[in-house]
């Protein structure tokens, strides 16, 4: 437990309370296909109140960017501005899409703004839901295996 406890803090110290961001979306897919990672796409929109709260505060604290950093490689992409597919459209900012590294989404899109507690709940559900997928994969792969 200790070790664990000395690996959190370590990663606390690691990031720093500050999110590296790929420049697009197209060097997010890119750094994680090579890192192993999925992708954290966050749309916003400059004229925003709510997406400069989830920034200045939930983004900003030392957990949910280790926890980011960790599992994924994220993008901060602004409506109407950036490239990114159009399967992102996001009718509501800010809107949080949690994807494979292939761009395929690991949960359906997460709208608005979200409190530090509640943003790592959300983390905690694409954690089940990439668990539930690697086990549908393992299971398909060895029933194809058996054949």
């Amino acid at each position: 437990m200790r070790l664990v406890f000395l690996v959190f803090l370590l990663s606390l110290s690691l990031w720093g309370g500050k999110l590296h961001w790929a420049n697009s979306y197209a060097q997010a897919q890119q750094q994680a296909l090579k890192e192993n990672k999925g992708i954290l796409a966050i749309i916003t929109k400059k004229s925003c109140r709510w997406c400069r709260k989830l920034e200045e505060t939930t983004l900003q604290d030392d957990a949910v960017v280790a926890r980011i950093h960790s599992k994924f490689v994220p993008v901060h992409l602004t409506r109407y501005r950036d490239k990114y597919p159009s399967s992102l459209m996001a009718k509501s900012v800010p809107m949080n899409y949690f994807l494979f590294s292939d761009g395929t989404p690991i949960m359906r899109g997460v709208m608005g703004y979200w409190s530090t507690e509640d943003y790592l709940s959300i983390m905690d559900d694409v954690d089940r839901y990439i668990r539930k997928y690697e086990k549908k994969n393992k299971e398909q792969k060895m029933k194809e295996a058996k054949k």
